[in-house]
């Protein structure tokens, strides 16, 4: 389990493809500092199992079902990625309750810039629309944001100078596209509402 508060913009070294699947090496200092084989980290919202470390990069396999799902696939050497290690139970919880498993992408379709935040827009795919609503948690690229506004097939998130900065939503442009996870909560309550698997 994640809380979405990115630790550190990590780098991409290496994408291996191989058949039905990748294998990513990423740099990342801090999240490298007490990781070993078989722990999880988030790479922008999409956790990640390490299968072996080398100094401050850290190797892992990525099946192709992750890389229909998640945007991971688009990832390229020198690409900035988000990184979180798993939370530990006497941790607290500055975000919100984040699994690491995307439940689809979206596209950013706009920025409006103001004098101390950012207003985002992002499309929302219809099987999620359900789940999001204003002032919900969502996360963005494994990013925790509340969610400011919902309207047809989109919703909006502000964005903090420090997620500007220590994220990979500062420099992301229309077009791109985020790994999007709803909350979890949501999706249990509305199994237990509709009696319907989601």
């Amino acid at each position: 389990m994640f809380t979405g508060i990115v630790e550190e913009l990590g780098e991409v070294v290496a994408v291996e493809p191989q058949r039905a699947a990748a294998r990513l090496s990423i740099r990342g200092k801090i999240v490298l500092g007490d990781a070993s084989h078989g722990d999880s980290i988030a790479v922008n919202g999409v956790c990640l199992t390490v299968a072996d470390t080398d100094g401050e990069v850290f190797t892992a396999d990525v099946m192709k079902e992750t890389l229909e799902r998640s945007a991971l696939g688009a990832l390229r050497p020198g690409s900035p990625v988000n990184l979180e290690r798993a939370v530990r139970a006497d941790q607290r919880l500055g975000g919100h309750i984040v699994q690491g498993h995307v439940d689809g992408t979206g596209v950013l379709l706009s920025r409006e810039p103001d004098e101390h935040w950012e207003v985002v827009r992002i499309s929302l795919p219809a099987e999620l629309d359900r789940y999001v609503v204003e002032k919900g948690s969502i996360a963005v690229d494994g990013v925790s944001l509340t969610v400011t506004a919902v309207d047809q097939g989109a919703f909006a998130v502000s964005l903090i100078p420090t997620t500007l900065r220590e994220t990979t939503l500062g420099p992301k442009r229309p077009g791109d596209p985020v790994n999007l996870e709803v909350d979890v909560i949501a999706k249990y309550v509305a199994k237990l509402m509709t009696g319907v698997r989601s």
